[in-house]
């Protein structure tokens, strides 16, 4: 079957064990939260704090994958001395809706990406069957998130993208714009992915979302705060900055 996969997931009070830790404390997690898919592409935007990436990983140990990114059965982050995992800490409160379940697929998180690149340099030379290394961290940060996002995201699955515009330029986010086009047009992957950029948010077609302190809501890329503030400094950068700058001081 054509993606997306996962259709719908939900908030499971009775499964909350404590309502006053992190992240049940945030106001998306309402007892009536839900969040349902109905398209291949869906892209989450929202200011730091209000939750998309604790959401991405929940959804990414739902599917699976473990909370600090890698795919089905990677496990690239030692947690023997994390606090807690924020991500499976929200898969246990959530219910999930798929058809078919797909478990293929990856978990991408920027700030992860050089743990999960070595951790399959070092299983590919521990597989005395397997080929080379991938050998992703021999390029440029950019080069190299695209070459992975190239070589491991055009397969059947899901695919959960947590700020991949980090180490992208502009020219690099169009890049990319592309591979999300090739992974669209194949019809068997699903995306969902957090972004703060704008130019990532303009991908034709996905169902486009904005989290706030209220919750979830469609929104149009025109009434984004992030195209908003883009627009006016490309209209007149110096201007801008100024007016910035001045606000700052004040």
């Amino acid at each position: 079957m054509p993606a997306p996969y996962l259709r719908r997931v939900w908030l499971d009070p009775a499964r909350i064990a404590n309502r006053d830790v992190y992240p049940f404390v945030l106001p998306l997690l309402r007892d009536d939260f839900e969040l349902t898919f109905d398209k291949a592409i869906t892209i989450i935007v929202g200011e730091n704090g209000t939750g998309k990436s604790t959401l991405l990983e929940g959804i990414a140990v739902l599917a699976g994958f473990d909370d600090a990114g890698g795919g089905k059965g990677y496990r690239p982050v030692d947690h023997s001395r994390a606090l807690e995992e924020m991500g499976g800490a929200l898969a246990d409160a959530l219910r999930a809706s798929w058809l078919p379940k797909i478990t293929n697929g990856w978990f991408f998180r920027a700030e992860s990406f050089f743990s999960v690149a070595r951790y399959l340099d070092e299983a590919a030379l521990d597989d005395p069957f397997g080929g080379p290394p991938p050998d992703f961290l021999s390029h440029s940060h950019g080069e190299g998130f695209l070459r992975f996002f190239d070589e491991r995201c055009q397969r059947q699955g899901i695919f959960i993208f947590d700020e991949p515009e980090s180490a992208l330029s502009p020219s690099r986010q169009i890049e990319f714009l592309k591979l999300l086009h090739r992974m669209n047009a194949i019809g068997h992957c699903q995306v969902i992915m957090a972004t703060h950029s704008p130019v990532l948010m303009a991908y034709p077609g996905a169902t486009l979302l904005r989290l706030t302190k209220y919750g979830l809501e469609p929104v149009s890329l025109k009434d984004i705060d992030h195209f908003k503030v883009m627009r006016e400094f490309c209209d007149d950068p110096e201007g801008f900055v100024e007016g910035a700058l001045t606000g700052a001081a004040g």
